[in-house]
């Protein structure tokens, strides 16, 4: 939903984070340590270790910005490593949710997760064909000028708002089962705008 706002400023942030050696490291090098940090997260959550959780979910956040950032610096920039890009950043927004939940135990938890990653995968669907016949007809992310390698409609639910709910689930693990199912309501919604837009639009 602010995604587009703090765009400018993220990118400006990286772009100077990225100047000096930084920038000979290779950006699917970059992708893969966000990866490995994301699933350190995860199994910190699973471990009740939460603090250690949440540092290693900003570092897996940090990178996850790095990666591109220094593509686009080096002309780096390729189908194949924003494709393992997205692909990981999935593999660790399933992760985590289910690291909390196994640490939580309960079984309104395993529900709450079972309704998270459903609104997920339905989320998913609503923008990822969407953006692949915006790009057959050559209006996706290069015919918009846009930074991330594929477009999708704007949000309830960006990547913004993903990094302060993963956060809050991490920092109020007691409150698991409400946090859910906010997010998961939020993103059915936010799968519910893709659709109507792609009714009006496509």
């Amino acid at each position: 939903m602010v995604d587009k706002v703090l765009r400018e400023s993220k990118d400006a942030l990286f772009a100077a984070l990225v100047r000096g050696p930084v920038c000979h490291i290779h950006p699917t090098v970059v992708t893969v340590l966000a990866a490995v940090a994301g699933l350190g997260a995860a199994v910190a959550a699973w471990q009740s270790a939460y603090w250690l959780a949440v540092g290693l979910w900003l570092v897996n956040r940090i990178l996850d910005g790095l990666d591109g950032a220094i593509a686009r610096s080096a002309g780096r920039q390729s189908d194949l490593g924003a494709y393992l890009d997205i692909v990981l950043d999935f593999v660790v927004y399933a992760a985590i949710p289910l690291g909390l939940a196994l640490a939580h135990g309960e079984p309104a938890a395993l529900v709450a997760l079972a309704l998270l990653l459903a609104s997920f995968y339905i989320n998913g669907a609503s923008w990822m064909y969407l953006a692949a016949v915006l790009e057959k007809r050559n209006a996706g992310a290069v015919a918009r000028g846009e930074p991330p390698s594929v477009t999708m409609p704007p949000g309830l639910i960006e990547g913004t708002e993903t990094i302060a709910f993963y956060t809050l689930f991490l920092l109020f693990p007691d409150a698991l089962v409400i946090l859910f199912g906010v997010m998961a309501a939020l993103t059915l919604i936010t799968a519910g705008q893709r659709v109507v837009w792609a009714v009006r639009n496509v």
